[in-house]
């Protein structure tokens, strides 16, 4: 297998609708190339391979059935899609995935009419593909809104609010629950799919909705019999009364992987006059790769690897650690002596590094789900009962708990700790992950404390910091990625709150960072030292509260000061502003620049990359600096000759 394999029969298909001239009996074949370019593309690009691999005929299925882009196909998350864009018009790009000026690793509205909705959070679908669904009834259009979602995205409140409104699309809405983790029904055969293609065709959903009728006039015993006649008909035993309580027509389960089970229980529930209806699939990830299939993560996200044996190209060990294992590994030692610490993630833990210290006290990790505001209220309730809970999610998972943030924990003033990863941008994964917002939507809260470490060794003491905070809520933030290579310390340290550090003294610039941008900070001292400007770097840890006794003796002593940090307007260069014009210190012509991400959702890139077009590197920073002192002497000799 090579990185261009020969795929005779995909190579006629561009999009779906070349797709449909197929006879049935050559799509296994189409299947099977459409698995083979994927590997061989994701090889070559790295990203999320598992799960597109265990959906190749189900999106083969639903292209061939379904009349897409009329027919409006929405993906949960989004992160299996590559075989539903190969089959889409962009093979012919689909090596450029996750890449700068490439394909998005996830749906994107402005890349595709294919892609009606762009998803890279996950149990939107069912609410997005309701949307679709009722806006075409009532613009009397024909088209019906598809969701296809997995059981893990199934553990998130969202998807149910959707489900129990999804009566009013009738038979224009169709969810397709991809159960690939065995967690809802064991494996299914030959039974299971004859009972599938029959309770999905017309003349047994219509005998159905007549029995009902019928039975609902019978006294209530009768009722419920008849109601459990038809349940086990239906193979209810397998999970499906909880979606017909909610209102659907439940099919399945059935093998995602056979596409003569698939392809007609699919046509039987296009055509269907009732509705909404749930197609229950069970699909492996990873299926069809041998690599993936023996992996514990099922190759859920790789780097660039080698097609034949599966080796991912992990580059040179060692190195500084990431800080996700620096945050689970110093949390897993100082739960060793302390016994109301607990650790909470929200279906992420070894993203979070909470896997470590689920490793350590089993006992005192909990995993939720894909539920980020349960976690967070469930960890206000811990912390109002005496426990330390350290409520560890990525910057853009939070924000789907602002609200829990807000009434639950910053308002009662209850002491939970925000581990928050991904902090700042994130290279490849774009803009749904970025971590852009956390520091202005928890910098406004009254009660919070919002900290940010330079380095790994500044992450173990702010960990160790908020362990010890008692008094309310605190959160820190850190980056993806691996550390700086500072030395780490034995003993952590804990940080007096509120109180940021100078890492070099100078006369005329100060830089005041926050968070990992103070190794660019130091560069650009260095470098404007070199062209005669004295420069101090401080290192304000905080976001809040403020040091202010420092910034206030840093404005007052230097002509400019620039504000440093990976975070969107409205954060700290917005509240150190704030504070200037509070206190008067601009009065006297002290030039304040804040430089901060740009008000722009900033596609795939490298990092290094991102940052630049961002202005956050040592050369824009030096830039800004100078811009700003050439605007100071132009107004001074302005003024002069004014004079």
């Amino acid at each position: 297998m090579t990185n261009t394999p020969s795929t005779p029969l995909l190579d006629k298909v561009n999009v779906p609708a070349d797709l449909r001239k197929l006879e049935p009996s050559q799509l296994r074949q189409l299947a099977d190339e459409l698995r083979t370019e994927t590997i061989a593309a994701v090889s070559v690009t790295g990203g999320h391979l598992g799960a597109g691999l265990g959906v190749v005929e189900l999106t083969t299925a639903i292209h061939y059935v379904f009349n897409t882009p009329e027919d409006r196909l929405v993906w949960d998350v989004g992160h299996q899609c590559y075989p539903h864009k190969i089959l889409t018009g962009r093979r012919d790009r689909i090596r450029t995935l996750r890449m700068g000026g490439g394909l998005s690793g996830f749906t994107k509205r402005t890349e595709s009419e294919y892609d009606p909705f762009g998803a890279a959070n996950s149990s939107t679908s069912i609410s997005a593909a309701l949307g679709f669904a009722i806006a075409n009834k009532l613009a009397d259009k024909p088209g019906k809104g598809i969701a296809v979602i997995g059981d893990g995205s199934m553990s998130a409140g969202m998807a149910y609010e959707a489900m129990n409104n999804a009566q009013a699309a009738g038979n224009r809405l169709v969810v397709i629950l991809n159960d690939n983790d065995m967690s809802i029904a064991p494996p299914v055969g030959g039974l299971s799919a004859y009972l599938a293609r029959l309770v999905s065709s017309r003349p047994f959903l219509t005998l159905r909705e007549v029995a009902k009728r019928i039975s609902r006039k019978l006294p209530e015993p009768l009722h419920i019999a008849a109601r459990k006649t038809d349940e086990f008909a239906r193979g209810m035993a397998m999970g499906g009364t909880l979606f017909e309580e909610l209102g659907f027509y439940y099919v399945g389960p059935i093998d995602g992987h056979n596409l003569e089970h698939l392809i007609p229980v699919l046509e039987n529930v296009r055509d269907a006059a009732e509705g909404p209806c749930l197609i229950h699939v069970v699909t492996k990830k990873g299926h069809g790769y041998a690599p993936a299939e023996a992996a514990a993560d099922k190759y859920h996200g790789v780097v660039k690897f080698d097609v034949i044996t599966g080796k991912q190209d992990k580059g040179p060990g060692g190195g500084p650690p990431a800080y996700q294992n620096v945050f689970g590994e110093t949390l897993a030692k100082l739960a060793d002596t302390d016994n109301r610490i607990v650790a909470i993630t929200a279906a992420m833990p070894s993203g979070t590094g909470v896997d470590k210290f689920a490793k350590a006290h089993p006992t005192r990790a909990f995993d939720v789900g894909i539920a980020e505001q349960h976690a967070v209220t469930f960890a206000a309730g811990l912390a109002a009962q005496g426990m330390r809970p350290f409520c560890a999610i990525y910057s853009t998972f939070l924000q789907r708990a602002y609200d829990q943030v807000v009434h639950d924990v910053a308002i009662q003033n209850l002491p939970v700790r925000f581990a928050i990863d991904r902090a700042g941008l994130v290279g490849a994964d774009g803009s749904t992950h970025a971590g852009s917002f956390d520091i202005t939507y928890l910098a406004t809260l009254p009660n919070m404390v919002v900290m940010s470490p330079a380095d790994e060794a500044e992450l173990v003491h702010m960990t160790y910091t908020a362990a010890r905070h008692d008094s309310g809520p605190i959160a820190f933030r850190y980056p993806r990625g691996n550390g700086t290579g500072v030395a780490m310390p034995e003993v952590p340290q804990q940080l007096e709150i509120g109180k940021g550090r100078v890492v070099r003294e100078g006369k005329a610039v100060a830089i005041l960072s926050l968070g990992t941008r103070l190794a660019e900070a130091m560069k650009a001292a260095d470098t404007l030292d070199a062209k005669g400007l004295s420069t101090t770097v401080a290192d304000l840890r905080f976001a809040k509260p403020l040091d202010e006794d420092l910034i206030r003796r840093l404005m007052a002593t230097h002509e400019v000061v620039v504000t440093v940090e990976e975070a969107a307007i409205g954060g700290l260069g917005a509240h150190v502003l704030t504070l200037a014009s509070d206190l008067g210190l601009t009065d006297a012509g002290l030039k304040i620049r804040t430089l901060r991400l740009p008000d722009v959702f900033q596609d795939q890139d490298s990092p290094q990359k991102q940052y630049d077009d961002a202005g956050l590197n040592a050369p824009q920073i030096v830039d800004t600096v100078l811009k700003a002192l050439r605007h100071n002497s132009a107004g001074v000799e302005e003024a002069g000759v004014r004079a």
